[in-house]
């Protein structure tokens, strides 16, 4: 098990490692590494399976892929808050270039497009994933002059940091800004009010993913790259 961290020379520094002929199988979640990295990888023999949204390049080795459908899941999530009677909604968005930023961006705008909404980019602010970021990011929403209604943090931990910078300018949630997460991780039912946030069973995505490269090591999955969409749920707690 390597950690990158998502760390873009660690990816390529494990990528190398395994192509090295260190390792029979690989399962990766590539952060920064482009996927074209990983199909290199593949062409070698060595059997891949990679954890993400992205597509393999067209006409490539056999590259797997499991994901959860990120866009229709920020679609979902936004659409609630829509439904719930925000109109000014802001965005807590992540690394740009990211596929997990890139997708929940997507699917934020497509709700509010579905919905007749004007997108506003000053309503989405990027950000690391993390807590920090997440605070960083929501002070630069809750200074605006018409601050938002609601925010959707594309990861919990980001949302964390909503939480605290709200509490610095001494706003409820959900009253005066609803929040809503990605990711359910723990901590996400212990704050108070919880999180609503979207889960994406992180169990499922990993037996999933090893199912399948066992199934590659053992000469079967057909002659095509395999790619699995797994559900997701948007858990409604008291955060919104």
């Amino acid at each position: 098990a390597y950690n990158t961290d998502g760390a873009l020379e660690r990816e390529r520094k494990f990528l190398h490692s395994a192509l090295a002929g260190r390792v029979d199988g690989v399962i990766i979640t590539p952060f920064r590494v482009p996927l074209e990295e990983c199909a290199a990888l593949a062409g070698t023999g060595i059997p891949i399976v990679a954890l993400t949204s992205v597509l393999p390049p067209a006409n490539g080795p056999l590259l797997d892929t499991v994901c959860i459908d990120s866009v229709a899941a920020a679609r979902a999530s936004v659409t609630y808050l829509i439904e719930r009677g925000h109109r000014r909604i802001g965005m807590v968005a992540g690394d740009a270039g990211t596929p997990p930023r890139e997708d929940r961006v997507r699917g934020y705008m497509a709700a509010l497009e579905e919905r007749g909404l004007h997108y506003d980019q000053m309503l989405v602010r990027g950000s690391d994933f993390t807590e920090g970021g997440g605070y960083d990011a929501a002070h630069e929403l809750l200074r605006l002059a018409e601050r938002p209604t609601a925010i959707f943090a594309a990861n919990d931990l980001m949302a964390m940091g909503v939480l605290a910078a709200m509490n610095e300018h001494r706003l409820r949630m959900p009253d005066d800004v609803a929040v809503v997460g990605f990711d359910d991780i723990p901590a996400a039912r212990l704050v108070a009010p919880a999180l609503t946030t979207v889960a994406q069973y992180p169990e499922r995505l990993g037996a999933k993913t090893a199912e399948l490269l066992l199934e590659r090591l053992a000469g079967g999955g057909g002659a095509e790259s395999c790619r699995i969409v797994m559900p997701f749920d948007l858990v409604i707690r008291q955060s919104a």
